[in-house]
């Protein structure tokens, strides 16, 4: 007999709603369920950086001054153009006393990998405008080249002026382009690894130097892992933040315009517990649960189709999942049990997160030589089997 499924498919669609939620993700005690009562930020996100999706925003599309936040799109450039073992001449640049800085001396050279540390956790001036030069050539052209990809990624709410961040009516961004280039920069395996340490060591250039993070909630917090502060007299005290709690959820914060780095770092922690505290483990498929079931060819009988594991999925409240079965409409024996006859798509919002294969629950019986000819041949054959039984 064919193990195969019948030809006819049938697509059953599962709606799974809030009531799975059964595990809280949690990052402990440094969860808060209560909504943020922001009082110093001028404009404000939160998303989840899995799918970008809002958990609480103010004055998410006002345009403002971003001070150093400017730099994670230098970051990007570097990252996408230079190689970490590149060697970079710094220019001669004249910082102001009280701009950051590694004190580059005009013609010293050091490696990319080394730069990207001393722009992101000391927030190097003179390591913005020498990647800047090395990428681009020049800053000029580096700012042509920002701008074209603030385009690209559809960041229509910022403009960039200077590679650093320096306050200036054509520099500025707002709290949604800052947190979706945020999003994007820690995909990269090599930016996230910087903007959460908390110092490192700089082994290039003309002497040793150590950088230290700027952003005092790393090191401080073990659920904060990024991503970078910024700070002028236009901008007030900026930070964008990033955490990751035990499940696998991930958020990303931006607050512009504190009035203080303490409103900045208090704020940028409510968020981001409150964001944490958003996600639940919810279990839309159980292995000992039937999702489906199909006829048998040659019986009357149906078989139970189940989930071949089960499946836990992390998500946040109000985010229904629910699951996709592909299963056949008919099955003809014989057929172990386990045996793939489908597939289980689950689905968080509109996003795949998983795939199940869709197995026999228990044996499909195969049909006897009898039993297929009676299937086959229907009512037609009653009379003659009785007339046989009288001779």
């Amino acid at each position: 007999m064919s193990g195969r499924p019948g030809a006819g498919r049938l697509a059953v669609l599962v709606a799974l709603l809030a009531a799975l939620m059964v595990t809280p993700a949690a990052a402990g005690a440094q969860e808060s369920s209560a909504r943020p009562d922001l009082a110093g930020a001028q404009a404000a996100i939160l998303i989840d950086a899995r799918d970008g999706g809002i958990l609480f925003q103010r004055n998410p599309d006002e345009r403002r001054s971003i001070a150093s936040t400017t730099k994670l799109m230098t970051a990007l450039l570097t990252l996408e153009r230079a190689k970490p073992s590149d060697v970079y001449r710094a220019p001669a640049y004249d910082a102001l006393a009280v701009e950051s800085k590694i004190d580059l001396r005009a013609g010293e050279r050091m490696r990319v990998d080394d730069l990207l540390e001393a722009l992101l956790l000391e927030s190097a001036n003179d390591a913005a405008v020498t990647l800047a030069e090395g990428v681009s050539g020049s800053r000029p052209a580096f700012v042509r080249d920002m701008n074209a990809r603030a385009r690209e990624l559809g960041l229509t709410g910022t403009s960039y002026a200077n590679p650093i961040g320096l306050d200036d009516p054509g520099n500025y961004s707002t709290a949604r382009d800052l947190a979706a280039l945020a999003r994007r920069l820690m995909r990269s395996r090599r930016f996230a690894s910087v903007v959460g340490t908390p110092m490192a060591n700089l082994e290039s250039g003309a002497r040793p130097r150590v950088v230290a993070n700027r952003n005092d909630l790393v090191g401080q917090y073990d659920f904060v892992d990024g991503v970078k502060t910024g700070h002028t007299g236009t901008a007030g005290y900026v930070l964008v933040g990033a955490a990751g709690g035990p499940l696998g959820a991930r958020v990303i914060s931006v607050v512009l315009g504190e009035p203080s780095e303490a409103a900045r770092d208090t704020e940028s922690l409510a968020l981001l517990r409150y964001g944490l505290a958003q996600f639940r483990r919810v279990q839309p498929l159980e292995n000992s649960k039937p999702v489906a079931s199909a006829a048998v060819k040659y019986f009357d009988e149906r078989a139970s189709l189940v989930p071949e594991s089960d499946a836990l999925v992390v998500t946040r409240r109000g985010q229904r999942v629910r699951t996709s079965v592909d299963a056949p409409e008919e099955l003809e024996g014989e057929l172990p049990a386990g045996h793939a006859v489908g597939r289980i798509t689950v689905l968080r919002g509109d996003q795949v997160v998983r795939r199940v294969r869709l197995v026999t629950a228990s044996e499909v019986p195969g049909a006897g030589p009898l039993r297929v000819v009676v299937g086959t041949l229907g009512i037609a054959l009653v009379p003659l089997l009785a007339a046989l039984a009288l001779l």
